[in-house]
C-alpha cells in the first residue's frame, strides 16, 4: 500500500471510531442517565395502580366519630385500551351524550396520556355504581372502578369548622408544597381538613401490574416486590362536645349569629356554631359541586364561619374589660361611683344611659349589674387621660396595649383557617378617622363597647377565659391530641399564656363579683343555673348597615358572655344573635342552656319550655329567609340518624 494512503486510512478509522463513540455515549445517556424513555417503556408494559389510603377519622371529646369515611368509586379510563366497548350504554348509565364522552376521553389524554389511567367520572352515586358494577364486562378493557374513600358526617353537624375535601387543582400541583400529590388526588380545602391535611391524608400505596400486548392486566409485577402499602391517615381527638354542638345548632336555627364555648383550663373548643349552618354531608359525594355552588351564593352566607370571620361591636359585654383596665391603672377603686342621671354629658353631648334612678352606678359592682353606659364611658376617659402616661395619645397607646394582650385586634391563632383580627381603636385608626385631631371624647363610646371596636365571637369567648383564669389563657383550639403522633404540632396549644401578670388578683376578683351580680340581680338573671355560680354580662349592641348608600340603623344585636362556675370554671361562652334586640331575650337563654347541659349533663324541667322556644323562634328577617335555599338543601341531604337520635336523647333526659 502506498505511503500516501496511510493518512487516509487513519482518517477513516478515526471517523468510524468517533461515530461508534458517539453511539455508545448516546446509548449510555439514554439507558442510564436519561430515565424518560425507560419510564415510557415501563408504562407500556406495567400498569401503575394507585391505592388510596383512608383519611384520618375525627372524634369528639368522648370518643364519638363525628367525621369518618365511606366508600365511593371513581370510574377510571385508560384511553389506549378503549376499543369496541358499548359506549352508548355507558353514556346512558352516566347520563351523558357522545360529545361529552369524547370530551372526557380527550381530557384524560391531555392529563395523563393514552396509556395511563385517569378519572373519567368521579365519586359515582350509589345507583350509578350499582349499574356499572353489573355491566363492567361491557366496558373492558379500558374502564375500571377504583375505590375512593370519601367523608361522611353521622351527626350532620360542625360543617363550618370540620371543613371539606376536594380534588387538587392544576395551579396547586405546580407548587412545591404539593409535590406529594398528583392529578385526581383529594385534599382538605377548609376547616380542620385543611389545617391538618398532612396528618389526615395518610400515604398512598402503589400496585404494579404487568400488562400484555393488548394492555390487559396479567398480575402483579415480580410478585408484588415493588408494591407499596397504603398507610391510613392519623386520627384527631377534639375537645368538642358533639352534644353541645348539636344543641347549639338547633337553637340557632332561623337565626343569624354565632356561639363559641371554650374550656378555660385548656383552651379547647367545646362548641362552635355559626348560624345559619348546613349539613356537611352536602359537600361530600357526587353532588358536592352542585351543592357548593348553591351554598356560596345563598343570601344567608352559610359558608361564612361567623365565629371567626364576622366581627361585631361587643356592646356592654365589653364593660368587664373596661373596668379591669381602669382598676389596674389605678384610676378607680372598686368603690368608685359616678353620678349618672340618665346619660353622659361630659363630652358636650348627651349620650343616653339605660337607667336614671339614683345610685345605679354607686360602685363598680352596682354599675356592672345595671350596665350603666355613663360609668364605663367615664372609666375609658379616666384611663386614656391618666396623667402618668404623659398625654391622651400615649394613654390611648397603653389602653390598646391592654386590648392586644387580651387577644383583641389580632388573630388568636385557632387551628382552622381564615380567622379575622377584628378592630380596636389604636392611634393609627384614630388618626385616620379624625385626621390627627382627637381626644378622649372622640371615641368615648368604646368604653361601653361601641364606636371603633369590632370583635369576633371567638375573641369575646377567649376574653372570658382570661377573666375566668384571672389573667391567663391557652390559644383556642379544636384538636387536643393526634393518634400515634410524636411531633410538636400541638405544642403551641399546650402553652399557658400569662397576659396580665401585673394585674392584681383583687382587680380580677372585683370584676368577677360584678359579673356574678349581673346574673344574680342584674340584666342576666335568666342565666342562673341552680347550684352553679354563673358570671356573665349581657350586651345590646347598636347595629348599622349601608342601605342605598346611607348608613341606616338596624335592629340591635343580642349578646351574652360569661363563664361558670365562678370558682374553678369549666366553660366560657359567647353568644351573638344578630338583629334580635336585648341580650337577655335570646343570647342569655341560649348561653345558659348550653352551660347547664355541659356542667350538669341535663336540662332542668323548668327550662325545657325555654329550650323549645329557642329552637322554634325565628329572628332572621323574612326577606332573607324567603330567598335562602339552606333549609331546603338540608332537608334533602343525607339523613344524619346519629344526630337525630342524640338530639332526642338530649331532649328526653
Amino acid at each position: 500500500m502506498s505511503v500516501y494512503n496511510q493518512p487516509r486510512k487513519r482518517v477513516i478509522q478515526l471517523i468510524i471510531l468517533g461515530m461508534v463513540s458517539l453511539i455508545v455515549v448516546r446509548l449510555f445517556f439514554l439507558q442510564v442517565v436519561e430515565t424518560k424513555y425507560s419510564k415510557l417503556a415501563d408504562a407500556n408494559a406495567v400498569l401503575k395502580k394507585v391505592i388510596y389510603p383512608s383519611r384520618g377519622i375525627i372524634y369528639d371529646r368522648k370518643g364519638r366519630s363525628i367525621l369518618r369515611n365511606e366508600a365511593l368509586y371513581d370510574l377510571m379510563v385508560t384511553p389506549a385500551s378503549v376499543k369496541k366497548i358499548d359506549t352508548a350504554y355507558l353514556c346512558e348509565i352516566l347520563k351523558i351524550d357522545m360529545e361529552e364522552f369524547r370530551k372526557r376521553i380527550a381530557n384524560a389524554i391531555k392529563r395523563e396520556g393514552r396509556v395511563r389511567q385517569s378519572v373519567f367520572a368521579s365519586l359515582l352515586p350509589p345507583e350509578t355504581y350499582g349499574k356499572l358494577q353489573e355491566s363492567m364486562y361491557l366496558f373492558q378493557p379500558g374502564f375500571e372502578l377504583l375505590l375512593r374513600p370519601v367523608r361522611s358526617y353521622p351527626y350532620g353537624a360542625g360543617a363550618n369548622f370540620l371543613g371539606y375535601i376536594g380534588e387538587i387543582n392544576p395551579d396547586q400541583l405546580k407548587k412545591e408544597a404539593y409535590s406529594a400529590y398528583q392529578q385526581g388526588d383529594y385534599l382538605g380545602l377548609t376547616g380542620l381538613e385543611n389545617t391538618y391535611e398532612s396528618t389526615l391524608m395518610g400515604q398512598r400505596g402503589i400496585q404494579y401490574l404487568v400488562k400484555d400486548n393488548l394492555n390487559r392486566p396479567q398480575g402483579p409485577l415480580e410478585n408484588g416486590e415493588f408494591d407499596t402499602v397504603a398507610i391510613a391517615g392519623k386520627n384527631l381527638r377534639l375537645a368538642l362536645d358533639i352534644e353541645l354542638q348539636i344543641l347549639g345548632e338547633q337553637m340557632m336555627k332561623g337565626k343569624v349569629g354565632s356561639i363559641v364555648a371554650i374550656d378555660p383550663a385548656t383552651g379547647g373548643i367545646l362548641a362552635m356554631v355559626s348560624g345559619p349552618t348546613f349539613d356537611p354531608n352536602l359537600l361530600s359525594g357526587s353532588y358536592k359541586a352542585l351543592n357548593l355552588g348553591r351554598l356560596l351564593v345563598d343570601t344567608t352566607s352559610p359558608m361564612l364561619n361567623r365565629a371567626i370571620q364576622a366581627s361585631y361591636a361587643p356592646g356592654s359585654t365589653f364593660k368587664p374589660v373596661t373596668g379591669l383596665i381602669a382598676l389596674d391603672e389605678g384610676v378607680i377603686t372598686p368603690s368608685f361611683g359616678y353620678p349618672c342621671h340618665g346619660g353622659y354629658v361630659q363630652c358636650g353631648r348627651f349620650i343616653a344611659c339605660t337607667h336614671k334612678n339614683p345610685g345605679h352606678a354607686a360602685n363598680l359592682r352596682v354599675a356592672m349589674a345595671n350596665s350603666c353606659n355613663s360609668y364605663f364611658m367615664h372609666l375609658y376617659r379616666l384611663s386614656v387621660d391618666n396623667n402618668k402616661w404623659g398625654g391622651t395619645t400615649k394613654g390611648q397607646v397603653k389602653w390598646t396595649e391592654y386590648l392586644g394582650n387580651m387577644g383583641f385586634g389580632h388573630r388568636l391563632g385557632i387551628d382552622i383557617p381564615n380567622e379575622k383580627p377584628g378592630i380596636i381603636p389604636d392611634t393609627a385608626r384614630m388618626n385616620r378617622r379624625y385626621t390627627g385631631r382627637w381626644n378622649s371624647c372622640s371615641e368615648v363610646y368604646v368604653g361601653m363597647g361601641q364606636g371603633l371596636l369590632d370583635l369576633t365571637p371567638l375573641q369575646l369567648a377567649n376574653a372570658m377565659c382570661i377573666i375566668a383564669n384571672r389573667g391567663s389563657y391557652y390559644v383556642p383550639h379544636f384538636v387536643e391530641s393526634i393518634d400515634n403522633d410524636k411531633s410538636d404540632l400541638l405544642k403551641k396549644y399546650k402553652e399557658k399564656r400569662d397576659v396580665a401578670t401585673h394585674i392584681s388578683a383583687d382587680a380580677f376578683s372585683q370584676v368577677i363579683l360584678g359579673m356574678e351580680d349581673v346574673v344574680t340581680s342584674g340584666t342576666a338573671r335568666g342565666a342562673q343555673i341552680e347550684g352553679v355560680a354563673v358570671c356573665g354580662k349581657t350586651g345590646t349592641a347598636e347595629n348599622y348597615a349601608r342601605v342605598n348608600g346611607v348608613m341606616t340603623k338596624q335592629p340591635n344585636h343580642s349578646l351574652f358572655v360569661g363563664f361558670a362556675p365562678k370558682d374553678n370554671p369549666k366553660i366560657a361562652i359567647a353568644v351573638i344573635v344578630e338583629n334580635a334586640g336585648f341580650g337577655a331575650t335570646y343570647a342569655v337563654p341560649i348561653a345558659s342552656i348550653l352551660m347547664e347541659k355541659y356542667l350538669t349533663d341535663t336540662i332542668s324541667v323548668k327550662r325545657r319550655p325555654i329550650l323549645q322556644r329557642m329552637m322554634e323562634t325565628v329572628t332572621m328577617s323574612a326577606p332573607m329567609r324567603a330567598k335562602s335555599k339552606v333549609d331546603s338543601l338540608n332537608s334533602v341531604s343525607y339523613t344524619a340518624t346519629a344526630g337525630e337520635e342524640l338530639l332526642k336523647k338530649i331532649l328526653s333526659n
